[in-house]
């Protein structure tokens, strides 16, 4: 129950501050967005630990693949903030050419992401039992799903 918990607890404040970050970082571009970034990544990474049940030398391996991997999430989500900004500014005065930009983006990043899993997916095999890649990549997921559905829920159709 208390990893449930935690979850929940992770994925309303990912989600809150995949929001915030603009209007944090207003305020104090550098601190206040990497003290924010340092808190999911720990959030998650405390997530993760707790869901896994890693021995010690699962553990050992499996950490700097997911740092790595973690990595390389954080850069493809900044390029979906980037799109979604992208998309926000030209909502007002959307027309087919930037339609067909904004869409073409978003499938390009879809298909980075495709192609990143299905690079780690062979890493972290290399390093964990079957079980325990299914269960990570579970939880991974499981989190994505719920950042898509607060994206869904907050950004506007197309006009």
């Amino acid at each position: 129950m208390k990893a449930k918990k935690a979850f929940v607890w992770l994925l309303l404040g990912w989600g809150l501050s995949f929001f915030a970050l603009p209007a944090a970082s207003q305020e104090n571009p550098s601190g206040n967005m990497q003290i924010v970034i340092e808190k999911i990544r720990a959030d998650k990474k405390l997530l993760v630990a707790e869901n896994l049940g890693l021995s010690e030398a699962e553990a050992k391996a499996f950490w700097p693949v997911y740092a790595q991997y973690q990595d390389e999430l954080f850069l493809l989500r900044a390029r979906t903030a980037k799109l979604i900004q992208d998309y926000a500014n030209a909502y007002a005065s959307m027309n087919d050419a930037t339609a067909k930009n904004l869409l073409d983006e978003f499938l390009a990043i879809e298909e980075v992401g495709v192609k990143l899993r299905q690079a780690y997916l062979q890493k972290f095999r290399a390093v964990l039992p079957e079980t325990k890649v299914a269960r990570y990549f579970q939880i991974e997921n499981k989190i994505q799903a719920a950042l898509h559905y607060q994206l869904a829920a907050n950004i506007p159709l197309v006009n």
